[in-house]
């Protein structure tokens, strides 16, 4: 730490808050993203046998390709198909649904635990489809899968490096940049590990707290 330079990390500073901005932008879309779709995808999963077979192949495809092959697919192979978005965009969609396959198992796990008397209960009342899905049954589920949902976003925030691939300046893309005009590498690259850290370690900490006020 004797060749520790404060000069560079002050003139990292600009750059790294533009990438700080960037990376939350992903993460909080993102994770509205991928909330949305996965519960779409788990009601889908309940449906009629012409819904749950699609919903099941598409969202076992997704899941087990790499995040990287979306990316470049989104953003090399749509725009030939005259589909185009910017990079933050591009980037935004396929780790928001790319997330959404795994949150998706996270919703069905927490459906299938409401108890079966619950929907019984639903059907006897003669309650609309909509209303025991909202009134009855999600209620309970999500108050199951919050801390679970909770653990991916921090997956997400981690795999955010991975949008450099395709220009989007976030944190280590400013990191790249910054250090290819100044050989400065060692201040920039802690600054940035130090900054996920500081998103991850209290994002961790209240997802405890949450979830020990849900089992209460």
């Amino acid at each position: 730490m004797n060749n520790w330079d404060w000069s560079a990390v002050a003139d990292f500073m600009p750059a790294f808050w533009d990438g700080v901005l960037v990376t939350l932008q992903v993460l909080v879309l993102g994770s509205l993203l991928s909330f949305t779709l996965g519960l779409v995808w788990a009601v889908g999963y309940r449906g009629p046998r012409w819904v749950r077979w699609p919903v099941n192949i598409v969202t076992e495809f997704i899941r087990n390709t790499p995040l990287l092959v979306q990316l470049f697919f989104f953003f090399f192979v749509l725009p030939e198909w005259g589909v185009q978005f910017s990079e933050l965009t591009t980037g935004t969609i396929a780790i928001g649904l790319h997330y959404s396959t795994y949150t998706a198992q996270v919703y069905r796990a927490g459906i299938d635990a409401v108890p079966a008397g619950q929907w019984e209960a639903a059907t006897a009342l003669s309650l609309p489809v909509g209303r025991t899905w909202f009134a009855v049954i999600l209620p309970q589920a999500i108050r199951r899968i919050v801390p679970a949902l909770g653990n991916y976003v921090i997956s997400m925030l981690k795999d955010t490096p991975l949008l450099a691939a395709i220009g989007v300046l976030e944190m280590l893309q400013q990191y790249k940049l910054a250090s290819a005009e100044t050989f400065q590498y060692t201040e920039p690259l802690t600054v940035v590990g130090v900054a996920f850290i500081l998103i991850a370690y209290p994002a961790s900490l209240l997802l405890r707290v949450l979830e020990r006020r849900l089992v209460r």
